[in-house]
């Protein structure tokens, strides 16, 4: 089994992931009932030898509503075979992880409207109120 990329700095090892497997509900016929095509793949963020002890820290700071005892679990069974699951499971938990160790967003540098923009702003809420007061009633 491949390693789960994540990014450059963040390559998961095969033995660190879980996989569970189940039947799942939904589309399927007969063949839901006997094969167990939902996958649940599993992850230990806190104990990962993934993360360096930064990243390690801002994941489970940021996952911290989906941890249980540091174990992130991302479920997938939209699809009818195992094998699509896995793949979907896998996409998911990397891209779950990617925004996890993601960089903070640059803080917002609050701007204010130039002179001529209010002045713009301004002069088109004139001409529509022109337009709205030609509307009215006319005098024959």
């Amino acid at each position: 089994m491949q390693p789960l990329v994540v990014t450059r700095n963040v390559v998961v090892p095969p033995n660190e992931l879980q996989w569970r497997f189940s039947r799942a509900s939904g589309p399927g016929g007969q063949g839901v009932n006997t094969t167990d095509s939902r996958v649940e793949l599993s992850l230990d963020v806190a104990n990962s030898t993934a993360f360096s002890p930064y990243l390690r820290e801002r994941a489970v700071q940021r996952l911290g509503n989906r941890l249980t005892d540091g174990v992130l679990t991302v479920t997938a069974s939209e699809h009818r075979s195992q094998l699509r699951n896995r793949q979907a499971a896998l996409a998911r938990l990397a891209d779950t992880l990617r925004e996890a160790v993601a960089p903070p967003a640059a803080p917002r540098r609050p701007t204010r409207p130039t002179r001529a923009a209010k002045e713009r702003r301004l002069a088109a809420k004139r001409r529509r109120g022109e337009i709205k007061r030609g509307r009215g009633a006319t005098e024959d």
